[in-house]
C-alpha cells in the first residue's frame, strides 16, 4: 500500500520530519515495518501551506520515482518551512505509476491522501465516477481509487462537513462494491485538511484497517523526557498523524482505534470519535 504523515503545529523545515527521525518517512520508503509492502517506491508527494496569509492554496510537489534518492525533494525539504504539511510515499495497488497518481491530491485549499484500496476498483470505477458532481469531474487528473474517493467526498460536502462527507463517500463505495458481489470493498486510512484543521480516518469494510498513529501532547512528552531540548521549541498544539511511528521514543505514539476519525485543530481542541459509513 502506502505510507504517509500529516504535520500540524510549530513551523518547521520539512526535513526535520521527513529526514531526521530514526524511522523517518524516507526510511520507510525502503524499510516499512507495518505496511503491506516493505518498499514504497512508486512515487511520492509533499504538500504544504505557506505562512503568508494571502496564499490560501497549498503547494504540491509530486514525482513518480522513489523518495529515498530524489535530490529535488531533499533540496525542497531543507529550505521550506511550514506549520502544516502532508507527505506521502506510494506503493501502487495496480494503477499506473505516473505523476498524476502520486499523493497528496489538491482541490482549491484542500489536500487529501490515502493508504489502502477500493477492492476491484477497475470494476467499480465507472459507477463511482458517475457519482462525482459534474462540476468537479473535469478536475480529476489521474486514474487512482484514492483521487476518486477525494472527489466523491468533495461531492458529498467535504468543505462543510468533513466527517459526514467521508462517511457518505465510504457508504457509496460499499454500496457499489457490494452490488458487484464484493464483500469488503473498502480499506482506508485518509488524511484531509483545509490548511487550518486536519482530519484523519481509519476504517476498513472487513474490520481490520491499515495502521495509523498520532503523537502525544507535547506537554506530556516534556514531562516524560525533560532532557530532550527540542521539545521545548514545539507549541502545545503540535501534532503528527502517521502510518507508522517515526521512532521508538517511549510514550510518543498512540494507535488510532479501528473505525475512528480524529481532528487536529489549530486551537489545540483535538478529538477522536467513532467513524462509520453513512448514507
Amino acid at each position: 500500500m502506502c505510507r504517509w504523515l500529516a504535520y500540524s503545529g510549530t513551523p518547521l523545515l520539512l526535513e526535520t520530519i521527513l529526514y531526521r527521525p530514526a524511522h523517518s518517512l524516507i526510511d520507510q520508503s525502503l524499510h516499512s515495518r507495518l505496511g503491506v509492502e516493505t518498499t514504497n517506491g512508486d512515487g511520492f508527494g509533499i504538500g504544504w501551506y505557506a505562512r503568508e496569509s494571502d496564499i490560501t492554496t497549498p503547494a504540491v510537489v509530486r514525482d513518480v520515482g522513489p523518495a529515498w534518492n530524489n535530490r529535488n525533494l531533499r533540496e525542497i525539504a531543507g529550505h521550506v518551512r511550514s506549520q502544516l504539511f502532508f507527505a506521502h510515499i506510494r506503493a501502487s495497488t495496480g494503477t499506473a505509476v505516473q505523476q498524476t497518481n502520486s499523493h497528496p491530491f489538491r482541490h482549491d485549499r484542500w489536500m487529501w491522501m490515502h493508504n489502502g484500496a477500493i477492492a476491484d476498483f477497475h470494476l467499480l470505477r465507472r459507477e463511482l465516477c458517475v457519482a462525482v458532481d459534474p462540476s468537479l469531474f473535469a478536475d480529476i487528473e489521474g486514474s487512482t481509487d484514492s483521487e476518486v474517493m477525494f472527489y466523491l467526498a468533495l461531492t458529498f460536502g467535504l468543505e462543510d462537513d468533513p466527517p459526514g462527507a467521508v462517511a457518505r463517500m465510504a457508504a457509496t463505495v460499499e454500496r457499489v462494491g457490494r452490488a458487484h458481489g464484493i464483500d469488503a470493498p473498502l480499506q482506508m486510512t485518509i488524511a484531509t485538511t483545509d490548511g487550518t484543521d486536519t482530519w484523519a480516518f481509519r476504517y476498513a469494510s472487513a474490520g481490520t484497517a491499515r495502521s495509523l498513529f498520532y503523537s502525544s501532547r507535547v506537554d506530556s512528552l516534556r514531562a516524560l523526557h525533560p532532557d530532550m531540548s527540542f521539545l521545548r521549541e514545539l507549541s502545545e498544539e503540535t501534532r503528527l498523524v502517521v502510518s507508522e511511528p517515526l521512532g521508538d521514543l517511549p510514550g510518543a505514539w498512540h494507535e488510532v482505534p479501528e473505525h475512528t476519525y480524529g481532528v487536529v485543530r489549530a486551537d489545540g481542541a483535538d478529538a477522536l470519535r467513532p467513524f462509520a459509513p453513512a448514507s
